[in-house]
Formats: structure tokens, C-alpha cells, sequence
């Protein structure tokens, strides 16, 4: 099995061998299930769709998905158990894509394990399910946003929590560039394409055409492209970091 596999593994079977991937997934159901049925008016809405559920991801990412990526490298340097992986015959590329890929698809299962709304919706209505699924995808495609900038801030410092804090700090940013409210605050003065520039960097931007049913590709190439920014971001750090 290749480097990026085995640490991949690793850091998959290390997340359930603790209680932390269980909470995690516990929580995200039951906030999702508040979030759905109880804030977003599922059943008083009349309408067999899925736009509550997801309306609400980005937000509930912004503090659940930097609890997890807090600890990608900053355990790993607290304990000094970074120089030893470093120093093995692992390439850091493996490294970094590995722990990423592992807390990665955690967050899937736990979306995954969210198919009794599916099941719901359906059982109600006659929903588009293509719009679903593609849904689906784009929320785990943003879940990879917000922890590729978690991998980076856990690579700067030592203190998961200072990590944590950062990691929102900055999602939150993406989150609302993309959002109506702030780009409404912009003076009329400032050229469209300035404005549309900056809703472009915003997650929501992509991340409601998609939930809406509007596969572009270059809203999956954004995020795409965004995850490969942070994570060879993580990397230069942590060759930073190494050298030092």
C-alpha cells in the first residue's frame, strides 16, 4: 500500500478508535435535524424539497468542521510526533493529503448518515432527487473548503484551540463574501466587476447554485481548485516550520 494510503488508514481508524468521531457524527445529526425540521420549517413549508437542510450547511460547517480539522497537525506538534513522521520515508505531500483525505470523509459519513431526510422528503413528496444528490456533492465539496483552511491554520501552531479559532475566523470570511447581505453594503460607486469578484471568492456563491440544481462546473473547479490552495499552503508551512 502506498504512503498516502497508510496514513490515510491511520488517520481514519485513529478518529473512531476515540470518542471523537461519534460525537462529532451524534452532533452534526442532531443540529442538522433542529436545523431542518425545527429553524427551517420543513413541514410547514409545503414543499418537497431539501432547501432548509442545506440552507443551514455552511453555517453549522463553520463550527463543526474547524473542531475536527484543529487537531489535523497541531496534536501532531504538541507531542513532537510531527518530527517523526517527517523524518520517515513519507513523502509530505502523502502526509498532508492523507490526514486531509481521512478528515474528509468523515464529514461524508456524517452527511451520508443524514439520508433519513432524504427518505423523508421523498416519502412526503415527489422531490427532484438529481437536485439532491447534486447537493449532496457540493456540500461535501464545501465541507473540503473549510477543512483544507483548517489543515493550514493547524500546521501554524502548536494550540489546537488557537487553531480552532483561526480556522473560523476564516471561514466565516468565505462564508460571507458569497452572501446578498454584505454584498448589498457595497457604495454604488465601486465597479460591478470589483463586486462580482468578490462574490466569486464566496462560498455561498457557488454553493447555493449548486443546492438549487445549476451544475457549473466551474462552481466544483472553484472549490477544487480552493482545497489544493490551502493544502499546498499546509505544506509549505509545515516545510517552514520543519527547516526552523
Amino acid at each position: 500500500m502506498s504512503n498516502l494510503g497508510i496514513i490515510f488508514k491511520r488517520e481514519l481508524y485513529s478518529y473512531f478508535a476515540t470518542p471523537l468521531a461519534y460525537v462529532f457524527i451524534v452532533i452534526f445529526l442532531i443540529t442538522n435535524g433542529i436545523f431542518t425540521f425545527d429553524l427551517g420549517g420543513f413541514f410547514l413549508r409545503g414543499q418537497a424539497d431539501l432547501l432548509p437542510f442545506f440552507g443551514f450547511h455552511p453555517w453549522l460547517y463553520l463550527f463543526m468542521v474547524p473542531a475536527i480539522a484543529m487537531t489535523l497537525w497541531a496534536d501532531e506538534r504538541k507531542t513532537g510526533t510531527i518530527e517523526l513522521l517527517l523524518t520517515l520515508p513519507v513523502r509530505l505531500v502523502d502526509a498532508v493529503l492523507g490526514k486531509f483525505l481521512a478528515a474528509w470523509v468523515l464529514t461524508g459519513i456524517a452527511l451520508t448518515l443524514t439520508f433519513p431526510i432524504w427518505v423523508t422528503v421523498n416519502y412526503l413528496g415527489d422531490p427532484d432527487n438529481g437536485v439532491i444528490v447534486a447537493a449532496y456533492l457540493g456540500s461535501w465539496f464545501m465541507a473540503g473548503g473549510f477543512l483544507a483552511i483548517g489543515s493550514c491554520m493547524s500546521a501554524c501552531t502548536k494550540n489546537s484551540v488557537i487553531a480552532f479559532i483561526l480556522t473560523v475566523a476564516i471561514c466565516f470570511l468565505f462564508v460571507i463574501m458569497g452572501s446578498p447581505i454584505l454584498l448589498n453594503t457595497f457604495p454604488s460607486w465601486v465597479p460591478q466587476w470589483l463586486v462580482d469578484a468578490f462574490s466569486a471568492m464566496g462560498f455561498l456563491t457557488h454553493f447555493d447554485s449548486i443546492a438549487k440544481g445549476v451544475l457549473d462546473i466551474r462552481d466544483f473547479l472553484f472549490f477544487s481548485v480552493f482545497i489544493g490552495g490551502w493544502l499546498l499552503a499546509s505544506a509549505i508551512v509545515i516545510e517552514m516550520k520543519k527547516a526552523n
